[in-house]
């Protein structure tokens, strides 16, 4: 897609094309980078600024919307490669990137060593003098152009999303949702809620949900993937695709864990595959599966982290 206002999008080649994105917003010779995928991206965040007309010298600023591997698990690997850049990252993010330790033993209780040295590579602390905490209103300056940071709770309570004025751009990190190009349609993009675990909270998702629509930008910036428009309409699907979440998640409650774990991603991938049906979308369960899959399994373990909560 081509740049627009300085916004340049780019795929960090996580798990499929189109997966996952970062952002490099250009600015009068300087930049700002927008999360970062894992280890395995920095040559292409590096290309990108290549062919965005910038150095790694110009760049001020990495600003991750949270700590998750997906966005965040190659920040030292890059910052190390940007020697005037800092990082931005919610106060409850910042000590995961100048001590990484906890993170990196958290994921691998879940997915082993060997997996996560493949897939993300091995985290790298970052500098405490070079790690910017970033409390709600808090304004990153580039160039003269104010980027916002937004405390957007939900998905994860170190979440942050990143209001452009100038660009009309709310980067948003997973708060507004996944939209996966495959499921564009004659009536626009399709958009899907995330509450991987373990810090969804559905009442502070609908609020934060809210807050960045009442700022009316031209277009939403999802990790997953890309600038989406047709806000209302999305957030409208957003909101009640939260609501029919928690609504499974009840019904399944008393159930042996096993058991309800299976339930919940059949009737989630129900969930979808009429939503989609609806929206126009012609592929099989299999198709979707193929793309949602991953999505829906850690969408009913969010789910189930929240219902053992007291959800």
């Amino acid at each position: 897609m081509a740049p627009s206002h300085g916004i340049h999008v780019i795929d960090t080649g996580f798990v499929r094309p189109r997966f996952d994105a970062a952002y490099l917003v250009a600015e009068q010779g300087h930049g700002a980078f927008i999360d970062c995928g894992t280890n395995h991206a920095v040559p292409r965040m590096l290309e990108a600024l290549d062919q965005a007309g910038l150095t790694p010298e110009q760049v001020d600023w990495l600003i991750l919307t949270h700590v998750h591997l997906d966005h965040a698990g190659g920040a030292g690997e890059l910052m190390a490669r940007l020697p005037n850049a800092k990082a931005v990252v919610h106060p409850r993010g910042a000590r995961h990137l100048i001590d990484p330790t906890q993170l990196w033993a958290g994921a691998s209780a879940v997915y082993g060593e060997a997996v996560m040295e493949k897939t993300y590579g091995r985290l790298r602390p970052i500098p405490a003098e070079r790690v910017v905490e970033a409390p709600e209103g808090h304004v990153v300056e580039l160039q003269g152009r104010p980027l916002r940071c937004l405390d957007t709770p939900g998905h994860a309570k170190h979440h942050l999303c990143v209001y452009d004025e100038r660009g009309r751009a709310c980067f948003t990190g997973d708060t507004f949702g996944l939209s996966y190009r495959e499921f564009d349609t004659e009536r626009g993009p399709y958009a899907i809620p995330t509450s991987t675990p373990v810090q969804f909270e559905p009442d502070a998702l609908h609020q934060s949900i809210d807050r960045l629509v009442a700022l009316k930008p031209d277009a939403m910036y999802v990790t997953h993937f890309g600038p989406v428009g047709d806000i209302e309409r999305l957030a409208k699907g957003l909101h009640q695709q939260i609501d029919a979440m928690v609504s499974l998640g009840h019904a399944v409650r008393g159930e042996p864990k096993d058991k309800r774990h299976e339930e919940l991603k059949w009737a989630l991938t129900d969930l979808y595959a009429g939503r989609l049906a609806a929206h126009g979308w012609k592929g099989t369960r299999d198709e979707l599966l193929r793309i949602l899959g991953m999505d829906i399994e850690l969408n009913a373990q969010g789910l189930e982290v929240w219902l053992d909560r007291g959800g």
